[in-house]
């Protein structure tokens, strides 16, 4: 069925009854009025923002995890493998395994596995089993251990060990949280809930602005939108993705084939990269932290219907703290970068007068990431530009096709 979906021309594709009974955990969730943000701001923008924190795990990633546990369950499948980041995808898959009494294992980024031990507490919690990658068991990790006995991992590392894992046993399946069409697919319940309660207010975004890393976040509340700006209804429609700048996939990579993962175990995707083998830098953003991005996403900025942006840490914490202070929610490091474009893109209509409605996807609370904001606090943190000559060491290994 997942295979079907990544592959399907429909338009629409029907949620189980199964699916939907768990979604109504946390389903739908709230449009807010960022008013207090406005006020402070001094801004006669009107800024909303989808907020996906409500979610058990405490982001949007539960959408799909729910969706794929549910159909490898209907499959017979018993047990998946997966990588994570930051932590929440990993998060999810294990409360969506508990759900449908999955078993779930969990490769998870290693910088990020130190930085943020109660995403993995969590995990466990569910009855999922993490560890960190680079791991001695996978010849993925074991390779990349030998080569570099103190690497920080990446998302295109830990993907190559979960693949390599569910390959190497028949009763296993391998799931992504991600980059791919039908993780796409099943994140527009987001957006499709923000369209339906926009209408209801009688409101249209001007400008939407969320944080990518594999794009599912974002591609999940601008994909409903961005239809209207393909036929014609709404040309002017501004389509923001943010990117760290010690990441700038879209920003700096080249529009090429390439690999998801560190090994080349996956099919090649067309989309913006900077090469599989790149190792980010361990910034604290660390569900940012992907070579590559969702194709669909790359393919609609190659036309030139939604843009691009890298932004610096400090000035996304910056941001994050002066949401927290005034709406009252801690978010994630990652949604911090898509709250520091909404808060220059509302100061931008400060000086120009202009009453723009600008849409945030907010994708979840931070509050497992405490130990960021206390690096920021404590002016640990430093801004990172990835430079140029790594990301063309990195890009020497592109397949060629």
């Amino acid at each position: 069925a997942l295979i079907e979906q990544e592959m399907s021309a429909e338009r629409y594709i029907e949620i189980p009854e199964e699916i939907q009974d768990i979604y109504r955990i946390w389903r739908p969730t709230t449009l807010y009025r960022a008013r207090r943000l406005e006020k402070a701001l001094d801004t006669p923008a009107k800024i909303y923002y989808k907020y996906e924190g409500t979610s058990p795990p405490g982001s949007h990633k539960p959408n799909t995890a729910v969706a794929q546990a549910y159909y490898n369950k209907k499959e017979g499948i018993n047990r998946i493998t997966t990588e994570t980041g930051a932590g929440q995808w990993g998060s999810a898959l294990s409360f969506a395994g508990a759900c449908f009494g999955l078993e779930i294992k969990v490769y998870m980024v290693k910088i990020s596995y130190m930085q943020k031990p109660y995403r993995r507490i969590m995990m466990e919690t569910w009855g999922a089993k993490c560890i960190p990658s680079p791991s001695t068991e996978t010849q993925a990790g074991r390779d990349m251990l030998a080569k570099d006995p103190d690497c920080p991992g990446s998302l295109g590392l830990a993907i190559s060990e979960a693949v390599e894992e569910a390959v190497g046993r028949d009763d296993t399946h391998y799931s992504l949280g991600s980059v791919l069409n039908h993780v796409l697919l099943h994140q527009t319940i987001n957006g499709l809930e923000a369209k339906k309660i926009m209408e209801q207010i009688d409101e249209y975004p001007d400008i939407i602005i969320g944080c990518v890393g594999g794009g599912s976040n974002f591609a999940g509340l601008f994909l409903p939108f961005v239809k209207d700006k393909i036929e014609g209804r709404k040309p002017d429609l501004r389509i923001i993705n943010v990117e760290p700048a010690s990441c700038p996939t879209l920003t700096r990579g080249p529009y090429s084939y390439d690999y998801g993962d560190v090994a080349g175990l996956t099919p090649l995707m067309k989309m913006y990269t900077l090469g599989h083998g790149f190792i980010p830098p361990p910034v604290h953003a660390g569900g940012l932290r992907y070579h590559g991005m969702a194709p669909i996403i790359c393919h609609l900025l190659k036309l030139g219907l939604v843009e691009a942006r890298a932004e610096h840490q400090l000035g996304t914490f910056e941001a994050g703290v002066t949401f927290a202070r005034n709406e009252g929610i801690i978010s994630a490091p990652e949604t911090n970068h898509a709250i520091r474009v909404t808060i220059d893109e509302a100061l931008k209509c400060k000086e120009s007068g202009e009453s723009k409605t600008i849409l945030l996807a907010h994708s979840g609370h931070g509050h497992v990431d405490m130990a960021a904001y206390e690096a920021y606090f404590a002016e640990k943190l430093k801004d990172y530009a990835y430079p140029q000559e790594k990301i063309e060491e990195a890009l020497r290994d592109l397949p060629k096709v």
